[in-house]
């Protein structure tokens, strides 16, 4: 596993700061916030994670990646967002994780994710996962083989583990 800790100590001290943090915000800050979003994409890290063991008593929270989520809705403004329902737009704070997406990027990435399935950036979505008309929020894990069905949602920062399947209608509550 990579040495985050420069990372973290930037967030964690951005975080202590964060009054002065704002979409002006350029530098160190801004570029351990994008670093570890794109992490937590790429699932290389986790906002809760298990430990070595498998032992699901002994999870670690990486408060870091959660700080670094939070300071992310205070560096970015709202946007129009394309890819609504009838070329609809959103107007948001948070990418599609889909976002330049082509069919080589889904094919690459190894799951399914049926027309309605909204997934922002910053989640990470494990290979073989189905994701059906759902909702994904920022920080949130997928794992290998789950099944999103439809209408559910995965809250931010949510943890879902291998082979789950969330059913139609439930609500993951996230963390933030």
């Amino acid at each position: 596993m990579i040495d985050n800790s420069l990372l973290a100590n930037t967030i964690d001290l951005a975080w202590e700061d964060r009054a002065n943090v704002g979409p002006q915000t350029k530098g160190d800050v801004r570029t351990a916030v994008d670093t570890a979003l794109a992490l937590l994409d790429a699932g290389a890290e986790r906002v809760a994670a298990p430990g070595d063991d498998g032992d699901s008593a002994g999870w670690t929270v990486n408060q870091w990646l959660k700080k670094a989520v939070l300071l992310s809705f205070r560096l970015t403004t709202n946007t129009l967002i394309s890819g609504g329902p009838a070329a609809a737009p959103w107007y948001d704070k948070v990418a599609s994780k889909f976002t330049g997406w082509q069919a080589v990027d889904f094919e690459r990435a190894g799951f399914r994710a049926v027309p309605g399935a909204i997934v922002r950036r910053g989640s990470y979505i494990a290979p073989s996962a189905v994701l059906m008309p759902s909702f994904v929020n920022i920080g949130a894990y997928v794992g290998e083989g789950a099944m999103i069905d439809t209408w559910a949602t995965v809250g931010s920062c949510a943890q879902i583990g291998a082979n789950c399947h969330i059913s139609g209608g439930a609500g993951i509550g996230g963390v933030l």
